[in-house]
């Protein structure tokens, strides 16, 4: 349970990331082949998975450990 609430805002992001970048992949992707992300769906999942996790993280509150009075 309390790696859930460390680290769950964190894996929503992953799991939009995931979803986003393969619909971006489906819908838009690269016809040519030549676009190292879009080309593929793979990549364009994994890219969007790091970038939602990155955005997700963000607004993860962080316990301030120093509690001088």
């Amino acid at each position: 349970m309390h790696l859930i609430k460390k680290y769950g805002l964190v894996a929503a992001g992953i799991l939009v990331g995931l979803s986003g970048g393969y619909l971006y992949w489906q819908q838009i992707g690269c016809v040519t082949g030549s676009c190292p992300i879009t080309s593929s769906p793979v990549n364009s999942s994994l890219y969007g998975a790091m970038m939602g996790g990155l955005l997700f993280s963000m607004f993860k509150k962080e316990k301030n450990q120093n509690t001088e009075k």
